[in-house]
């Protein structure tokens, strides 16, 4: 199966790209709402995470969420501790899950695909960008944040210019109409290139 990265910043629209393709009918693998799941459901990533947190990971059998988030809120290394065994998981779900489907190619949908490195899943990469302004308000207006809170999440992720350097395609989102076309063109191509990646299989 054809795989395609789609990433983008804090407030850049990458879920309303994701959801333009799978109005196309290509779906749509949402890496961050799985990996929540995985980390309630799956035995050994809860056995994992809690022989390297401790027991307060889970309360009642449920995640404790709060908890984890005080644990990793400004230790990047305890923050790579947790990544590094749930992104593991997340990718051999993901790889399982593209297998399962029927669609010309599948979309993997990760706000970290370069910052945890998990490009090397994808045949392709796409990149969501849009003015930081633009992105502040959609953030602010989306999460409730205020300005100083989304500009610190900001901050921890790469640059656009680094992003637009790493993936194979960029996509200015501003407007909706636009944006909606440039999908649906990129859509084209990423079919035809799936169809000979078939052909090569």
């Amino acid at each position: 199966m054809y795989k395609v990265g789609i990433t983008g910043g804090i407030g850049s629209g990458k879920s309303t790209v994701c959801g333009l393709f799978s109005e196309l009918g290509i779906a749509v693998y949402d890496s961050d709402a799985e990996a929540k799941r995985l980390m309630c459901t799956s035995q050994s990533l809860r056995e994992s995470i809690c022989r390297e947190f401790g027991e307060k990971s889970y309360a009642g059998g449920e995640l404790n969420r709060a908890y984890l988030a005080s644990c990793i809120f400004g230790d990047d290394d305890a923050r790579r501790r947790l990544n590094a065994l749930v992104h593991p998981a997340v990718m051999d779900d993901f790889a399982a899950w593209a297998e399962r489907q029927t669609s010309d190619y599948v979309i993997l949908e990760s706000a970290i695909l370069f910052e945890a490195a998990i490009e090397s899943h994808v045949d392709r990469t796409i990149a969501v960008m849009s003015p930081e302004p633009l992105r502040l308000a959609r953030a602010m207006a989306r999460d409730g944040a205020g300005e100083q809170a989304v500009r610190s999440r900001m901050a921890c992720q790469i640059s656009d210019d680094e992003m637009r350097r790493r993936a194979d395609w960029a996509m200015i989102n501003i407007d909706l109409d636009e944006l909606r076309e440039e999908v649906a063109q990129c859509d084209k191509k990423l079919r035809y290139e799936a169809s000979r990646y078939g052909n090569r299989s």
